[in-house]
């Protein structure tokens, strides 16, 4: 009988431990699979913040910091089996702001020009003297990037042409005694267009834009053209 008992107790502990081990072999999580998408697209939102600059013209300083920023999408459409190269459209708003030294009043009537422009003497003390510009903005561009089916963080170089659309303008100027402001000016190019160029790793990557136009139509200061052009220096950001 103890024989028996001990064949007993030995069979129902090895019974217990095969089932703990069976349950806990049912419980192990099915392996992941990995989808590969052989036909994938880097269609991308972004975001630019940049360095505004508007020197063309010998007079024009700027006294402070002069920012940007632009947010959109960009549709991806690859030209090779291998999806290196691409062409993307976008769509997106930017935001620009020039801090300068160029003083702006209302023109005489019967003038061609809205506004008379003069330069700010540098012994003129004031707080803020700048433009800020709103465009809807699209972008077109030719996209080399080192990128694979399974990863999403690679070199890229991608170069383009971008059209902006000036929706809305204000200029500000205040000091001790003044502070005026005056919208939409009439003597600014609605439309403008420009090159750039953007190269990086991943998410971050390096900006720049040249404008190809000027920002004004026909104003003039102190008997010169006026004919900044814009050009742009920053990070822009990819979101996918």
């Amino acid at each position: 009988m103890k024989l028996e008992r001990l064949f007993y107790s030995l069979g129902m502990f090895f019974f217990g431990i095969t089932s703990l081990l069976w349950a806990q072999e049912e419980q192990k999580p099915e392996p992941e699979i990995k989808v590969v998408d052989s036909l994938y697209r880097e269609d991308q939102f972004y975001f630019t913040f940049t360095y505004n600059s508007a020197n063309r013209l010998k007079g024009i300083s700027q006294k402070k910091f002069s920012p940007g920023i632009s947010v959109g999408f960009l549709r991806d459409m690859p030209i090779n089996k291998a999806r290196t190269y691409a062409i993307a459209v976008g769509l997106g708003y930017s935001l620009a702001v020039y801090n300068h030294n160029i003083y702006q009043y209302p023109s005489a009537p019967g003038t061609a020009t809205a506004y008379t422009y003069e330069f700010i003497s540098s012994d003129t003390y004031y707080q803020k003297n700048k433009w800020t510009q709103h465009f809807i903005e699209m972008p077109l561009e030719f996209r080399w990037r080192a990128s694979t089916l399974d990863s999403h963080k690679f070199w890229r170089i991608y170069t383009g042409f971008k059209c902006s659309y000036l929706v809305a303008d204000r200029y500000h100027f205040q000091n001790d005694v003044q502070n005026i402001r005056y919208r939409n000016n009439r003597d600014l190019e609605k439309l403008n267009y420009g090159c750039y160029l953007t190269a990086g790793w991943n998410t971050w990557n390096f900006y720049v834009y040249y404008g190809l136009n000027s920002m004004f139509k026909q104003a003039t200061i102190e008997g010169r053209p006026l004919t900044p052009q814009t050009f742009n220096l920053g990070l822009q950001f990819y979101i996918l």
